[in-house]
């Protein structure tokens, strides 16, 4: 059986062990592991190694947990009120007004915490600091570079003050303490250079016990002379180190253990990423690695394989900000903040977690009511407003008074942190939030942390303003992270740095271009590399150093690693990682191979290809759907009718599938708006005066006037711009007098407004509907639509007979002898009228109905042919896809 490469380095280890401990004993021995993903395949070489029947492991661990385990005489102050003291400390000083204090205190805490690890020591003296800054800037002291030292200098002995145990301490005394207590052999695993911390703790141990370290950035180099050579040695001449490498090491080619892949696209490097993890499965890899370098093509692939129903278990995590159980507290507090916004407030609804100990299908019957009573009656905020509203209504009226209860509760303008959080859990315990949550695994560990902060910060006497407090909670849920670990795949998502001395059957590097290899570590906003090397902090080209190692340490661990990339971003150029690049110009000089990938790319392109072939036909076709008898509905309206014209896939999607878009609560004043006041006014104008003749012009200007301003009022009184619409209308009034007066002229007069109709059309179809006016002359009658639109539209609208059929519906209805529509538009009004005849067209639309209905009954298809002017606004374009097949 051929041995990997991670066996070959485990087994040298063992080996090393046993030669200087007796087995099977080896109890006495400590072995440092960078993770604890090292501890089954270091013992497995040991027992392996051994080949006895028992072996009595070594101590195996990481430095993190074995400091843990030292007990301390005094506790530990939490970063969470250090935080809290040090964002008092700049609130009071007033050195950054209007600029985001907890984010600048995080920045100042994890400086402050550098400073201590490596033990630096400010001078006791701000102007001996600025001079050191100075020297270290290799510039003239300014206002930013005092300012700078001011900061820094002040508050580091502010909060060195109090003498108090913080955590960067507390690793320093057990680290002190473990090396003081120094008697067993210590065996330590790295693949990169240790952070100066662990070196001093390393050295002083070595003083009292054997210390052996296991370097694989040296026990790699040995075996891989081809990364190692390029990523290590960058300053020997390219061409230099490919002779050197076919000549000493002509069987060290990388081909069979590396290949690179370049994308055009994000959704190509997901879908490459997906085959090729599948086709690791189905070739019987058991543990296979995603390393994400780019989170956003790592959620991708992980959803292309969710859908191909391959778990992937994530050991990276989501910070708690980016889920469900987070978003629920800030919908919360949302609702709070807007006066319950009704978007705010639908959506805290919603969640699943809001009001768990109620029946979840009465909770979302609750949810569904009251958003239709939102949607149609306009209600844009205020939770007296809601409660109004929902009169009569025992489930909504319940919800919402639990909401006005837990509002309650919050309702303080300042207090502490721990004040806030436990009103916090109080009004989630109201709402049922609670038991939702603790019945979730990321939820349970959301209640956890903030119970956790709560305790932390009981003794913190500083008050917080509502929003500081805001701004705290959401610093620390970004801070946190969930990791599910319910999962268990053979393909987990991870990071590199977590895969130091990992070995897997597999491993997709993902991302592996310019901007994320090497990554960015995110800087700081305090000191650049010249000030951070002379104060002895680590420097950028540390943390470059680090990811090159651990890139080396991946390539030695592991006989199969593929890494895409993005060749092209957006039409542009993207550069592969300049690590990989080395490799790669390398490898091709030294061995004649660039590593490419190029089975996966025809693979992709031949699936490309297969899948546009047998899917382009559909995908480019006119959806032409026929509609099940149970689906055809038995009523239509004259507006559902003009859509079935204008669309028959229009009208099959809104009226058949009912897949219109909800009412929008309007929270400013539309133009339907304005139509709709407009036809309530004409319509009490007219009951009050049905024959204008009788009455004196002053009188019914008036009038019209007091009925138009008494309609206006609420809508007035919520939002100025609504008297805009009512002087537009006021502007009408006098034309449409005078045009009233004129058709009163000619006979007609008012007989009845807002007339509802239902009408059968035959044993399966009813029209229904509501006539806006209708008017008489001796026997005749005519049908009128007001329209708060120029005639010319109108005019436009009638040319073509069975273009619009509202008109024809209605005469068809009324039997009536006219019909027009009246255009009201600024200071005109005037009666459109069709060009035809108009018994005949309205006979000709309602015949046409009927047979249309029929061939639907029969089977008939309902093409999406709207011409572009019914397309230009229509709700179900999206659904339709016109813009792939038109």
């Amino acid at each position: 059986m051929t041995q990997t490469t991670a066996t070959v380095f485990f087994g040298n280890i063992a080996r090393a062990i046993l030669a200087q401990h007796a087995p099977p004993d080896l109890r006495r021995a400590i072995v440092l592991l960078p993770n604890h993903h090292v501890v089954q395949p270091l013992a497995q070489a040991l027992a392996r190694t051994a080949n006895l029947p028992a072996l009595l492991l070594p101590q195996m661990l990481t430095l993190n947990e074995w400091t843990q385990s030292i007990p301390l005489a005094g506790a530990i102050v939490p970063d969470t009120c250090r935080a809290a003291t040090l964002y008092q400390a700049l609130r009071a000083r007033r050195w950054f007004q209007d600029a985001d204090l907890w984010g600048i205190a995080r920045e100042l805490l994890a400086l402050l915490d550098e400073l201590t690890q490596h033990r630096v020591a400010l001078p006791q003296n701000e102007a001996d600091f600025l001079a050191q800054l100075e020297a270290a800037y290799q510039a003239r002291r300014n206002v930013a570079m005092q300012f700078e030292a001011r900061v820094v200098h002040e508050l580091w002995y502010a909060m060195n003050a109090s003498g108090e145990l913080d955590a960067a301490r507390a690793q320093q005394q057990r680290l002190a303490q473990l090396a003081q207590q120094a008697d067993a052999p210590l065996y330590v695993l790295v693949a990169s250079s240790l952070a100066m911390p662990e070196v001093r703790f390393l050295e002083a141990y070595a003083e009292r016990a054997p210390v052996t370290i296991f370097d694989l950035r040296e026990m790699g180099a040995q075996q891989h002379a081809v990364p190692d050579a390029a990523l290590r040695a960058p300053h020997r001449h390219l061409r230099e180190q490919a002779t050197h490498l076919r000549e000493h090491h002509p069987h060290a080619a990388l081909t069979t253990r590396l290949r690179l892949f370049g994308a055009h696209g994000l959704e190509q490097e997901a879908h490459a990423a997906e085959v090729q993890v599948r086709r690791w499965l189905l070739a019987g890899k058991k543990n296979i690695a995603i390393v994400a370098q780019d989170r956003l093509v790592a959620r991708r692939v992980r959803a292309l394989l969710e859908r191909a129903e391959v778990l992937v278990s994530d050991e990276t995590g989501w910070t708690l900000s980016t889920l469900s159980v987070s978003t629920l507290l800030m919908r919360w507090l949302d609702a709070l903040q807007s006066d319950f916004y009704h978007q705010d407030l639908l959506d805290l609804l919603k969640s699943p977690f809001i009001f768990a100990d109620q029946n979840p299908g009465e909770r979302k019957q609750v949810v569904y009511q009251l958003e239709q009573l939102v949607r149609k009656h306009g209600v844009a905020s205020h939770l007296q407003a809601f409660l109004d509203l929902a009169q009569g209504e025992a489930g909504m009226q319940t919800a919402l008074v639990r909401l006005r209860q837990a509002a309650e509760v919050l309702g303080k303008s300042s207090t502490t942190l721990s004040g806030w959080l436990h009103a916090l859990n109080a009004s989630l315990s109201i709402l049922g939030v609670v038991q939702g949550l603790a019945a979730d695994a990321a939820g349970a560990q959301l209640l956890q942390a903030l119970q956790t902060w709560q305790q932390e910060l009981a003794a913190d006497p500083t008050r917080f303003s509502r929003t500081e407090w805001r701004h705290w909670l959401a610093q620390q849920l970004d801070a946190n992270t969930f990791s599910d670990k319910s999962i268990d795949s053979p393909v987990r998502l991870t990071s590199l740095a977590a895969t130091r001395w990992r070995s897997f059957d597999a491993v997709l590097l993902l991302g592996a271009d310019a901007t994320h290899l090497p990554g960015t570590d995110n800087g700081s906003m305090w000191f650049n590399d010249a000030v951070r090397a002379t104060l002895g902090l680590p420097t950028r080209e540390a943390h470059l150093a680090r990811q090159r190692d651990d890139l080396l340490a991946l390539l030695a661990m592991n006989d199969t690693v593929l890494a895409t990339w993005q060749e092209s971003k957006c039409g542009e150029p993207n550069l592969l990682s300049p690590y990989l690049e080395m490799l790669r110009a390398l490898h091709e000089l030294a061995y004649g191979d660039d590593l490419a990938e190029r089975e996966l790319g025809a693979l992709l392109q031949s699936a490309h290809v297969r899948s546009a072939d047998s899917a382009l036909p559909d995908a480019a076709a006119m959806p032409t759907p026929s509609v099940p008898q149970s689906l055809i509905p038995q009523r239509i309206s004259a507006s559902g009718y003009n859509s079935l014209v204008a669309c028959p896939y229009q009208y099959y999607a809104r009226h058949m599938l009912r897949l219109n878009e909800l009412d929008e609560v309007r929270e400013g004043v539309e133009k339907r708006d304005y139509g709709e006041w407009v036809h309530a006014i004409l319509h009490r104008f007219h009951q009050r005066f049905p024959l204008l003749d009788a009455h004196a012009g002053k009188v019914l200007d008036e009038a019209l006037h007091s009925i138009s301003n008494e309609v206006f009022a609420p809508a007035v009184k919520h939002d100025y711009l609504a008297r805009a619409w009512l002087l537009r209308w006021q502007q009408a009034i006098p034309a449409y007098l005078d045009a009233q007066l004129k058709s009163e002229a000619e006979g007609w007069h008012y007989q009845n407004g807002e007339v509802p109709f239902e009408l059968p059309l035959t044993p399966e179809l009813m029209l229904h509907g509501r006539i806006d006016r209708v008017d008489a002359r001796d026997r005749a009658s005519k049908v009128l639509d007001y329209k708060m639109m120029d005639a010319l539209r109108l005019h436009n609208k009638l040319k073509e007979p069975g273009e619009d059929v509202q008109l024809a519906c209605y005469a068809h209805v009324y039997e009536a002898d006219e019909a027009a529509f009246i255009s009201i538009e600024k200071d005109k009004v005037i009666q459109i009228a069709p060009p035809h005849d108009l018994p005949q067209l309205a006979q000709a639309n309602i015949a046409r109905l009927t047979a249309v209905f029929a061939q639907i009954r029969d089977g008939a298809a309902m093409p999406a042919h709207g011409v572009d002017e019914a397309c230009a606004y229509c709700e179900m374009r999206g659904l339709c896809r016109k813009a792939e097949w038109a």
